[in-house]
């Protein structure tokens, strides 16, 4: 499948409007889709992915094919309740964590999740405005949004058949970038019943997926998709995620906006309905929604 290619490089330009339509669609009917021209620095991309890999190679590998979990797969673990990776998390708002992780990366992870969170904020703008919403009304209905880091690697697995990278799941938040690995493969999402594989990162591209509380506040528009990680016999796959979620204490719920009208007589709803069959539906609800206000 060829998953939607975003180019935000072409967001202000004349080509706003076909941009928005093919991002719409990627929301909508994808839930995931590739970011080009997004903003965050190459060299800095480049240099996180340096500096993780060798942290790996001089921390973490030797830790992780010392656990229980490589000694014992296929004997004592049960592979449908693990999963084959390494990994830290690095929390940088609210409330940070930087003097947790490896010195190695403090300096250059924390300058790139800045940079994400300008990328995530921009992908709020955009998706809200694509839903007929205030601009930033996704911003606050994150309340002061909770933004963290995972920083994972898939390591090389001499049984791949055995066990799942990371097993199926969706991501309970909201904006999910993904900086991945360059040459191994093991991603896959869910699209139309069908497991769409992830190739590997081509040149500088992000890659995004929505969360659930993304998918509540637009009222099912958009869509979060179920997703795994293959564990690799050929070698050890990089991911550094970066989550846009909902502050804690969030209150999240379906933009009023977006939410179906309610007890209508639907002999009304057809009689609005033979004059505007051929328009958009959701303009159609808002439409009798608006007209059912008064008497609410």
């Amino acid at each position: 499948m060829d998953v939607p290619v975003i180019n935000l490089g072409e967001i202000d330009g004349e080509k706003k409007s076909k941009t928005m339509s093919l991002l719409h669609e990627a929301c909508e009917k994808w839930g995931f889709f590739w970011l080009e021209n997004h903003g965050i620095d190459e060299s800095l991309m480049d240099k996180v992915k340096g500096l993780v890999n060798q942290h790996y190679e001089e921390s973490m590998k030797v830790s992780f094919y010392s656990s229980d979990l490589a000694k014992e797969l296929g004997c004592h673990i049960k592979a449908s309740e693990v999963d084959w990776e390494s990994s830290f998390f690095y929390r940088h708002q609210p409330d940070s964590n930087i003097d947790d992780i490896p010195e190695l990366l403090r300096e250059a992870m924390q300058e790139y999740v800045e940079q994400s969170i300008k990328l995530a904020e921009k992908l709020a703008a955009l998706l809200s405005e694509n839903l007929g919403l205030e601009k930033d009304y996704l911003k606050k209905a994150f309340s002061e949004p909770f933004v963290g880091t995972k920083v994972a690697k898939y390591p090389t697995c001499p049984h791949p058949e055995l066990v799942m990278g990371l097993r199926r799941h969706t991501d309970a938040g909201g904006i999910i970038l993904l900086l991945q690995d360059d040459e191994v493969p093991g991603l896959e999402f869910l699209k139309d019943g069908e497991w769409a594989p992830i190739p590997p990162t081509k040149g500088y591209r992000i890659f995004a997926n929505l969360g659930d509380q993304v998918e509540v506040v637009s009222n099912g528009i958009y869509k979060s998709v179920q997703h795994h990680i293959h564990a690799n016999k050929n070698g050890s796959r990089l991911s550094i995620v970066t989550f846009y979620n909902p502050g804690p204490n969030a209150i999240i719920c379906p933009a009023p906006k977006l939410v179906y009208p309610s007890c209508y007589r639907f002999q009304d709803y057809l009689n609005y309905y033979t004059t505007t069959k051929f328009s958009d539906k959701l303009a159609r609800f808002q439409t009798i929604k608006e007209m059912l206000a008064p008497s609410q």
